[in-house]
């Protein structure tokens, strides 16, 4: 298993075109802009990029893979059709459940649950519906916030509206699948609550 995921500061950074069906990001270590990990939609059928275009873009499948530079699968994030609730899959390096998550009905400003592979809640992703802050809260425990504010190092490479900083609580343990369901749901609020 890749050790970028230990990581605490992530840059994400969305590619931005003007016929793009598939969403595609580069994950930085805002600390040095090194390029750490990709996320792409690999296997995009031709049926979703053409409903991608339209009203029917919240409701399309996606099959998103996190990988490193050099290929290693981090995680992979997975959505059937979606008629009123997104229900995600998220899958480690070997294609084994870790968890996923499960969108709250009538939540202002998006809201769901990160699950468990057992669907258990770990913690509830929730965000502002006037901006980009959310964040991974159980009870009174943060364990992560994403955010479009960055005044780090790397903030020459913060210079689009569509890129956002995830802070992963450094009380969250090394290599705990936590930490890769909330990378997994930093890119689940793009397709799911702010398309």
């Amino acid at each position: 298993m890749s050790q970028v995921i230990n990581k605490n500061l992530f840059l994400v950074k969305e590619h931005i075109g003007l016929f793009k069906a598939a969403n595609n990001f580069d994950i930085y270590d805002p600390e040095n802009g090194e390029l750490i990990m990709e996320c792409r939609e690999p296997n995009l059928g031709l049926i979703t990029k053409l409903l991608r275009f339209t009203d029917y873009k919240r409701m399309t499948p996606f099959d998103v893979q996190i990988r490193t530079p050099d290929d290693q699968r981090v995680v992979r994030i997975t959505r059937g059709i979606s008629i009123f609730l997104s229900k995600v899959e998220v899958r480690d390096e070997n294609n084994e459940l870790i968890g996923g998550f499960k969108q709250k009905f009538l939540s202002i400003g998006g809201r769901f649950d990160v699950l468990d592979k057992n669907d258990e809640v770990i913690c509830t992703l929730s965000g502002k519906w006037t901006g980009w802050d959310f964040y991974f809260k159980r009870d009174d425990q943060e364990f992560a916030h994403v955010s479009k504010k960055w005044a780090g190092i790397g903030q020459e490479l913060f210079s689009s509206a569509d890129n956002y900083v995830l802070k992963i609580a450094e009380e969250i343990e090394a290599d705990h699948d936590v930490r890769k369901l909330i990378l997994a749901a930093v890119m689940c609020i793009d397709m799911v609550l702010k398309e």
